[in-house]
């Protein structure tokens, strides 16, 4: 007997270990911030006690959420049981406007669902050899500087989100975060994290090109010479010139899209997407 319910921290891991198995590449510490964003945000189908398919569905606040995770077991596939849960979890975001990032081939299923395409993600990869650049105005982001980054994090979501940000930004073995101070403001953040597959940038926000340059350098040396991977919205171009810049390749695509209104995001500004799975 199957049943629809929300997801356990346990079966969490277990969504991210289907994602890498897609090949989306998740970051090896993603669970934690994921699960801080909202708890009650990720829902299986259980088939004889085991989850055979999942979506996420993570409420940031009363206006707005964010769908990801869409993912049934191979052996499962076919059978109408991801559709069922779409159905069933959709509705729950209420009159929140809903985002995702989809993959091009199911562009049609989400229009039907409500979705309205706003613009293309790419995805950037490559092995990149860069020296990190010096000055005393790129930091390492501290607990000092929560209030200013949550307030500045703010100006490139839809909602304010600090119970993924503080633990996203938590440092580790894999994980380090940068902020950019230009007369006592930050101007700018990043934060790169090992993944299965090399490491991710995301976010990279900025004011200006040289300054998303900047910060991009600083975290790209935390790499040593591994494969960086940058998910940009497509109609930056200034993100699309630093890709070219340091010889990154597009390797993916998503389709950003909106059911609800379209938050209109500071896009020109937006150098690196968080994740796709989050927004």
């Amino acid at each position: 007997m199957q049943q629809i319910r929300r997801a356990s921290r346990a079966e969490l891991d277990v969504m991210i270990e289907w994602a890498a198995q897609e090949g989306w590449n998740p970051g090896l510490g993603d669970a934690s911030p994921f699960w801080a964003a909202d708890p009650d945000g990720y829902w299986v189908v259980e088939d004889a006690g085991d989850p055979v398919a999942a979506v996420s569905l993570v409420a940031y606040d009363d206006n707005y959420a964010f769908l990801g995770f869409y993912i049934t077991r191979p052996d499962f596939r076919g059978k109408g049981i991801g559709a069922q849960l779409w159905r069933h979890v959709l509705p729950t975001a209420g009159d929140r406007t809903v985002g995702l990032d989809g993959v091009v081939a199911q562009q049609e299923n989400y229009r039907r669902s409500g979705f309205a395409y706003a613009h293309a993600n790419i995805r950037y990869g490559g092995v990149i050899d860069v020296v990190e650049p010096p000055g005393v105005d790129l930091m390492e982001v501290a607990p000092v500087h929560m209030s200013l980054l949550l307030d500045y994090d703010r100006r490139f979501v839809p909602a304010a989100r600090e119970g993924f940000l503080r633990e996203w930004l938590r440092p580790s073995d894999g994980r380090r975060s940068v902020l950019l101070l230009r007369d006592g403001a930050i101007a700018g953040y990043g934060t790169i994290r090992a993944c299965r597959s090399g490491h991710k940038i995301g976010p990279l926000f900025s004011d200006t090109e040289t300054g998303a340059d900047l910060v991009f350098r600083k975290l790209a040396a935390f790499a040593g010479g591994s494969e960086i991977y940058l998910d940009i919205p497509e109609p930056n171009t200034s993100a699309r010139a630093l890709c070219d810049r340091y010889n990154l390749k597009p390797v993916f695509e998503t389709a950003r899209m909106y059911r609800g209104p379209d938050p209109e995001l500071p896009l020109p500004r937006i150098y690196g997407i968080t994740t796709f799975e989050l927004g």
